[in-house]
C-alpha cells in the first residue's frame, strides 16, 4: 500500500512540478556561471513563455471565484434548510472560521517578525520574477487607512473593478448576489445556480488544461530565478515552507484546546479519537477519503450519535475548510514581506474577508487548482503581485499535508461541539 502511494507520487503532477522547479534553478544557475550570450538570450525567450503561462492562470481567477461563491452560498442555504442540526453546524463552522482568520493574521505577522525573510535572499528570488509581475502592487496595500478599503467594497463600476483586479469588490458583490439568489423562487434559483455551477466547472477545466503545462511554466519561471539568483533560492523556499507549516501547526494545537473547552471532552480522549483520521489524512491528503474513519471515531470515541455524525461530518467536508484562511494568509503575508510591502489595516481586513469567502468558494477543488483560486484573489485584494506564486505552488506538497490534517481535526472538533450543544437542547426540552 505504501509502495503504491510512493509510486503514485513519483508519477504525479506535483512531483514533476517540483522536479521542474529544481531543474529550472539549476539550469539557470549554470547559465549564469558560463556567461554564453546566445544561451542567455534563449533562456530569456523561455522566461517570457513562463509569463504567458502565469497570465493564463490569472485570467481564470475572477470568473472562477465569482461562480464558486454564488454556488457555495446557494448550497449552504439549501443545507441550512434541512434542519436544526445543519443550522447549528453552519453556525459553529462560521465561528471557528472567523476565529481561524484572526489567528492567521496574528500568527503570520508574528512568525515573520520573529523569523523574517533574509533581505538579500528575498531580493535574489524576486530578481528572477518578470518585472511586470513584481511591480504590480495595488491600492489596497498602499492605503493609509480604512477609507479606501471601505470605498472599494462598493465600486461604481464592478466591471472596471474586476478589470483592475479589485477582487474584494467582486467578492462582496458575489456574496450579495448569492444571498439574493436564495430569496427568489426555487424554480428560478435552480437554473441560476446551475448556470454558475457550469461556469465554475468550465473555469476548473481551463485551469486543469493550464496546469498540464505547469512543469514547463514553473521551469520557465525558475529558470529566471536560477539565472539571476543562483542556487541560494532554495533556502528562501525552505523558509517559506517552514512559515506556512508552523502557522498551521499552531492552528491544530488551538483546535485541540477549543475541542476540549467548547466540546467538553478531555484532551487525551479527543487526541486518541482524531489520531487514526489524521493518519489517513496524511497518507491521502484528502478530507473526503478520511470521512469514513471520522464518522467511526466520532461515534465510538467522541460520543456523537450516528445520525448526528452522519449529517455534520459530510456537511463539514463539503463546506468547512478551517486551514484555508490560515495557510492562504500565511502565503500572502510571506509574499508581502518578500516584496517589501507594508500592509495597512485596510489591506489586512480586505485579505481576511477575502480569505473567509474563498475558503467557502474553493471547497472541493483539487489542491493545485485550489491554491490559485484561493491565494490569487487574496493577494489581489491585498494589493500584492502574483508573480512568485507558481514557485510557491511547486513546494506546496508539504504544507498541503498540514492543511488536510488541520481540516480533519477541526471537522471532528466541530462535530463534538455540535453534538454537545444538541444534547443540551434535548435535555432542556425534556426538563
Amino acid at each position: 500500500m505504501n509502495r503504491s502511494r510512493v509510486a503514485a507520487f513519483f508519477t504525479s503532477l506535483s512531483f514533476f512540478v517540483i522536479a521542474s522547479l529544481a531543474a529550472g534553478v539549476v539550469v539557470g544557475a549554470l547559465a549564469q556561471e558560463i556567461h554564453v550570450p546566445w544561451l542567455t538570450g534563449t533562456l530569456g525567450v523561455v522566461e517570457n513563455l513562463g509569463q504567458v503561462w502565469l497570465n493564463a492562470l490569472r485570467m481564470t481567477v475572477i470568473p472562477l471565484v465569482f461562480s464558486l461563491l454564488v454556488t457555495g452560498i446557494v448550497s449552504i442555504a439549501d443545507a441550512a434548510a434541512t434542519g436544526r442540526i445543519a443550522v447549528r453546524s453552519l453556525t459553529v463552522f462560521g465561528v471557528l472560521l472567523v476565529g481561524a482568520t484572526v489567528y492567521a493574521i496574528l500568527a503570520g505577522l508574528g512568525l515573520l517578525a520573529l523569523w523574517p525573510i533574509d533581505p538579500e535572499a528575498g531580493r535574489a528570488l524576486l530578481a528572477g520574477i518578470p518585472a511586470d509581475s513584481v511591480a504590480a502592487v495595488g491600492e489596497a496595500a498602499r492605503t493609509d487607512g480604512l477609507r479606501a478599503f471601505l470605498a472599494s467594497l462598493a465600486p461604481s463600476n464592478l466591471i472596471k473593478a474586476a478589470a483592475d483586479d479589485g477582487v474584494l469588490a467582486v467578492v462582496v458583490f458575489a456574496l450579495a448576489f448569492g444571498f439574493a439568489a436564495t430569496r427568489i423562487k426555487a424554480e428560478l434559483r435552480r437554473p441560476l445556480a446551475g448556470f454558475f455551477e457550469a461556469v465554475a466547472e468550465t473555469m476548473v477545466v481551463i485551469v486543469h488544461w493550464v496546469l498540464l503545462a505547469a512543469p514547463f511554466g514553473v521551469f520557465a519561471l525558475a529558470l529566471g530565478v536560477g539565472l539571476r539568483a543562483g542556487l541560494g533560492v532554495a533556502g528562501t523556499l525552505a523558509h517559506y515552507v517552514a512559515i506556512v507549516c508552523l502557522s498551521q501547526i499552531g492552528l491544530i494545537l488551538i483546535i485541540y484546546v477549543v475541542a476540549t473547552v467548547w466540546g467538553r471532552i478531555s484532551l487525551g480522549r479527543f487526541a486518541r479519537a482524531v489520531a487514526p483520521a489524521q493518519v489517513v489524512a496524511v497518507s491521502t491528503q484528502s478530507s473526503l477519503a478520511s470521512l469514513p474513519v471520522m464518522i467511526e471515531r466520532a461515534r465510538d470515541w467522541l460520543g456523537v450519535p450516528q445520525t448526528s455524525a452522519g449529517l455534520v461530518l459530510p456537511l463539514a467536508v463539503a463546506v468547512f475548510r478551517i486551514t484555508s484562511p490560515v495557510a492562504n494568509l500565511a502565503v500572502c503575508l510571506y509574499v508581502a514581506q518578500l516584496n517589501g510591502v507594508e500592509l495597512s489595516v485596510g489591506a489586512l481586513i480586505a485579505g481576511g474577508l477575502t480569505a473567509v469567502a474563498v475558503s467557502i468558494a474553493s471547497v472541493g477543488l483539487p489542491g493545485q487548482v485550489s491554491f490559485f483560486a484561493s491565494v490569487g484573489p487574496i493577494c489581489l485584494a491585498m494589493g500584492l503581485p502574483l508573480g512568485v506564486l507558481p514557485l510557491l505552488l511547486a513546494v506546496e506538497v508539504i504544507p498541503d499535508i498540514f492543511r488536510t490534517v488541520g481540516n480533519v481535526t477541526a471537522d471532528l472538533a466541530a462535530t463534538r461541539i455540535v453534538a454537545g450543544e444538541d444534547g443540551e437542547d434535548e435535555a432542556a426540552e425534556a426538563a
